[in-house]
């Protein structure tokens, strides 16, 4: 069922200066970041710390990225799943394909990673993905802030944080040319702890509420969409919803996306925090190592799942 005449994702302003950890503006927004998270597994943020300069060059950046060769493009390799290069070659999703980014916190990382497809370097590139991430990143750590103190679980903060590392994963859905909407990435949950999405102007963002409907995002000026991963929510004990979310493309305009991740660390174990199992809450999931969930959801990446995967495999 799609309702897109009728429903929106909630939006919620980061721009405060005000927003420090025990302001009342803290406190406000932590409410209704919680309120999202168990809502609909998702919201808009409006965010200023991304300049326009730096989004406008984060567009031609990605541009610049997929005009390079397929064969070069594919030189994007890595050990893990769903970190390399993914494209028609790799995917049964003909529409898409990405590039992905260890750690684009940290510029010696970035320029790693820009230097496989360029040897002679691209220093433009570099800086430009660099000043992208860095505010995105202290958006990630606010909201995941707020999280644990709203559930008020604040000695794991510290251990939260550690358990994490950065993943950017850039991505260019060609146009169907045709007003009739098709797949550009299929429905699926996101494994992760927190996703963060960016854009460039043209919409395909679909993510479902919990009865079944459908919500074209519609992204404002400086909106970033938030979307609350699996793990977040076995680590919470289903407190927070993870909604399932897809790509659907109509128009002559390609879409290019930057989309950023915090991930569990290789081995971490995931288990539900003890002060959030009770009589009114039992056990949701069984621990889980995540990297053997990222395996096996790599593994299956050519099945279509309808129902989150995370509970099939490691429900209590």
């Amino acid at each position: 069922m799609d309702s897109e005449n009728f429903l929106s994702l909630p939006m919620i302003d980061f721009s405060n200066s005000d927003l420090r950890p025990g302001t009342a503006t803290w406190d406000l927004v932590k409410s209704q970041v919680r309120k999202a998270a168990e809502e609909y597994g998702c919201f808009q943020a409006l965010f200023n710390k991304i300049p326009e300069e730096i989004q406008k060059a984060t567009n031609g950046a990605l541009e610049e990225l997929f005009q390079l060769p397929l064969e070069t493009k594919k030189c994007n390799v890595s050990e893990k799943p769903f970190h390399g290069y993914l494209g028609s070659s790799s995917s049964a999703v003909s529409l898409y394909e990405s590039l992905g980014i260890v750690e684009p916190d940290i510029y010696e990382k970035v320029e790693n990673f820009i230097n496989v497809l360029w040897p002679e370097g691209n220093v433009k590139v570099s800086k430009i993905l660099h000043s992208f991430s860095e505010p995105v990143l202290e958006l990630d750590q606010i909201i995941r802030r707020m999280i644990v103190e709203s559930l008020g679980v604040e000695k794991y903060l510290e251990e939260h944080m550690k358990s994490t590392y950065y993943f950017l994963r850039v991505a260019k859905y060609q146009t169907p040319q045709t007003t009739e909407k098709k797949t550009g990435l299929r429905a699926h949950t996101d494994k992760n702890t927190l996703t963060i999405f960016y854009q460039n102007q043209v919409d395909g963002l679909e993510i479902q509420t919990r009865n079944g409907d459908w919500i074209p995002v519609k992204f404002s000026p400086n909106s970033l969409v938030i979307l609350f991963g699996e793990s977040l929510k076995a680590w919470t004990n289903g407190r927070l919803y993870s909604p399932f979310h897809r790509v659907m493309m109509a128009g002559s305009e390609p879409r290019y996306s930057a989309v950023f991740f915090s991930v569990p660390k290789e081995g971490y174990i995931i288990k539900a925090l003890e002060e959030l199992v009770d009589e009114d809450h039992p056990l949701q999931y069984n621990p889980f190592d995540y990297s053997e969930y990222l395996k096996r959801r790599f593994a299956d990446n050519s099945k279509i799942i309808s129902v989150p995967p995370l509970k099939n495999y490691f429900g209590a």
